[in-house]
């Protein structure tokens, strides 16, 4: 009878974590923070006006990303960023992409954003702890073409004028009004100068025509946002594996991510096309049920962790010396097993699929 009912409590713990509760979903919940870089969308991508606010504008935001609504956001020119959450944390489940992002890449149209994660260490549910980003492959590809800790400041010079901007590396130049978009590109609720910070990618635009202007932005070969077409999910999604410090590009363990962050990391006008601005329309989970596993207390490694076996146990409360496809009793493997289920090593719950 005690094991019937310790196989019947197994069950419904394990129906309730691994099913979508209540309004949990995959898609963005909020957007916390928008504050663009001057660009010819701003102000547009959404609608925006002198009278808003941080605030009203994040909800403009919210409007346009939440729930799988797909309503372009602007990001601007080089380091103008958006920040969100889920109404969940994202677990990160190793050998696994973690979560998409949308933005409207095409073909020879990369204007690469790069992604950064946080956890909400101190509990206060506000993007305010240390910030990681997660590296894609210009760490690779362009060795000592990429500036890390790279800062640039924009200033509004007055009403529709090019905006001017000047950086740490001794650079300077500005954000070009063009005769397509006749609004104010500097947004209208951030004062007269905005300063950004991150990493700034190389430029990835060329003209290919000897007499005119045909512009080809090439893509990246991976991670980043609007860098490749929404339809090319593997090149839109991301692994919290890849998280780093961004200065020292040391890596950084995360079992998940409660904020994300994307900004623009090209710094580059091609003519008639403008400055490159990253466009966000939308994120998912990609594991929304290991994501609220993990919320639950329930870590989803693939891997059991290698150490400490001897406190290995079922939920049945049963010692467990041993899994078959490990190596010994004492020493889990760290290949994946024959024995799927729910254990508790070191008083956490783990998923060993």
């Amino acid at each position: 009878m005690k094991l019937r009912l310790l196989n019947s409590l197994l069950l419904l713990v394990s129906t309730s974590l691994f099913s979508p509760v209540g309004a949990q979903t995959k898609y963005i919940a909020a957007v916390d923070e928008y504050v663009p870089a001057p660009g010819q969308f701003v102000n547009t991508m959404p609608e925006t006006t002198a009278d808003d606010t941080p605030e009203t504008v994040a909800q403009k935001c919210t409007e346009c990303l939440a729930n799988g609504a797909g309503v372009l956001v602007t990001l601007g020119a080089w380091g103008g960023y958006l920040t969100f959450h889920f109404d969940h944390p994202v677990a990160n489940v190793p050998g696994q992409m973690d979560f998409y992002i949308a933005g409207n890449a095409n073909i020879n149209g990369s204007e690469a954003g790069i992604v950064m994660v946080s956890q909400d260490v101190n509990g206060n549910h506000l993007p305010d702890d240390p910030w990681y980003e997660l590296a894609g492959s210009a760490d690779q590809d362009s060795i000592d073409k990429v500036d890390y800790g790279y800062v640039l400041t924009y200033t509004r010079q007055g009403d529709l004028t090019d905006v001017p901007w000047t950086d740490t590396l001794g650079g300077s130049g500005k954000v070009p009004r063009n005769g397509f978009h006749n609004q104010e590109y500097f947004p209208l609720w951030l004062g007269d100068e905005l300063t950004f910070s991150g990493t700034r990618l190389p430029t990835n635009a060329r003209n290919t025509s000897a007499s005119g202007q045909n512009w080809l932005l090439s893509a990246l070969r991976y991670g980043y946002v609007d860098n490749r077409p929404n339809a090319d999910s593997l090149s839109s999604s991301f692994n919290l594996d890849w998280a780093v410090d961004p200065l020292t590009r040391q890596p950084v363990v995360l079992t998940h991510a409660d904020f994300f962050r994307v900004y623009t990391a090209l710094n580059q006008v091609c003519g008639w096309i403008g400055e490159t601005s990253t466009e966000v329309s939308g994120a998912e989970d990609l594991h929304l049920e290991a994501s609220l596993a993990y919320a639950a207390g329930i870590v989803p490694y693939v891997a059991l962790p290698t150490q400490h076996t001897e406190h290995l146990y079922d939920f049945q409360g049963r010692r467990v010396s041993n899994i078959p496809g490990t190596q010994s009793p004492h020493s889990l493997s760290p290949k994946t097993p024959r024995s799927p289920g729910l254990y508790i090593l070191n008083g956490k719950k783990y998923i060993y699929k």
